[in-house]
């Protein structure tokens, strides 16, 4: 933690914030002291209490002060029935779970729902308000229990791929196909592979310097193949011809950033494969002023060639759709959502 003062008011804020996180950090934190308290919050570091300006005062925890109040209730009511984990940092100002929540709720359960989505999304039809909850799930995957691994076979108490939200929707075709969101707020980077760095990675057999091509023929080559027994490079095969520009990598692709995005795409190819949505497209959702995202984006596209089974929005996007709907409800969460996330 660092002490700034910046336009003569002091913020205690994390040591290493790009350009855009600070602003976002300051902005973030005038809105919870304008709006919820002026009390830091504290993260436990090694033992120890340390105060940050952006974390809610514990006091706050179950009061929900960081999610729009027309959809608190709804999201309480998908708790019960898919039991997914609030994040570590749930309750910090720049919180991306939070965030995105806040974004999609209040399209997804409003009537005109329909009129919003296919401005984004050509092949939208209709919400299928029959599946997962409501039409949507968030922090989805294929299982709904910690006894579950999933068709990734990567799932357990603590980790696993998921997509921030997944929209079930019926297209053109009347062809039930699902919609999978990874949301980012501030974060610079998307996850990157756990193996690569992994205390039980065995360098003298996992080699994640050999290329695409030399991994797809010995699988055990990767960690998570070998050691974890995970599906993404049996499924990656399986579609190989979607990673087409896989040459361009002298080792293996999916080290650094890119590794999130394909874990969220396999699992679309997984859940394609059990037939139950005829189609499964994968989208990053991210603030607009986040640029640093756009190098590890930038090389996915060229990985897989502009494949329209991807694609990147901002939230502002949402939130431009959204404000085409002329309804008073609609309006006042558009002027919430810009005020509090800076767009």
């Amino acid at each position: 933690m660092k002490e700034k003062s910046i336009k003569g008011t002091t913020y205690k804020l994390p040591g290493s914030l790009t350009k855009f996180q600070e602003e976002m950090y300051v902005h973030l934190i005038n809105w919870k002291w304008e709006n919820i308290s002026k009390d830091p919050g504290y993260y436990n570091y090694k033992g120890s209490e340390i105060e940050y300006d952006a974390i809610l005062p514990k006091s706050y925890k179950n009061d929900f002060p960081l999610i729009y109040p027309s959809i608190l209730k709804e999201l309480k009511h998908h708790k019960e029935i898919f039991q997914f984990k609030f994040h570590q940092h749930f309750n910090h100002m720049a919180s991306s779970q939070a965030a995105n929540v806040n974004l999609f709720l209040p399209i997804l359960m409003h009537p005109q729902v329909n009129d919003i989505l296919k401005l984004l999304k050509p092949d939208f039809k209709s919400l299928a308000t029959t599946e997962l909850y409501k039409g949507f799930r968030i922090e989805y995957w294929d299982g709904n229990s910690n006894s579950e691994r999933g068709l990734l076979k990567d799932h357990s108490s603590l980790s696993g791929t998921d997509s921030d939200i997944a929209i079930a929707y019926y297209n053109h075709k009347d062809e039930l196909c699902l919609w999978l969101v990874e949301h980012k707020l501030t974060e610079k980077e998307f996850t990157e592979c756990g193996g690569f760095k992994s205390k039980d990675r065995d360098k003298s057999k996992h080699f994640c310097e050999k290329s695409f091509s030399e991994i797809k023929l010995n699988k055990n080559y990767c960690f998570h193949h070998s050691f974890k027994g995970r599906e993404y490079w049996n499924l990656t095969d399986a579609n190989q011809s979607f990673f087409i520009n896989h040459s361009k990598h002298d080792s293996c692709p999916f080290k650094g950033g890119m590794n999130q995005l394909w874990r969220n795409q396999l699992l679309g190819f997984a859940l394609e494969k059990e037939e139950k949505f005829k189609e499964v497209y994968f989208s990053v959702v991210k603030h607009p002023d986040n640029k640093a995202l756009y190098k590890s984006i930038n090389q996915y596209n060229d990985l897989i060639n502009d494949n329209i089974k991807f694609s990147v929005f901002d939230s502002k996007d949402f939130i431009n759709a959204a404000s085409k709907i002329n309804d008073t409800e609609l309006k006042i969460w558009i002027d919430w959502y810009k005020g509090l996330y800076k767009i």
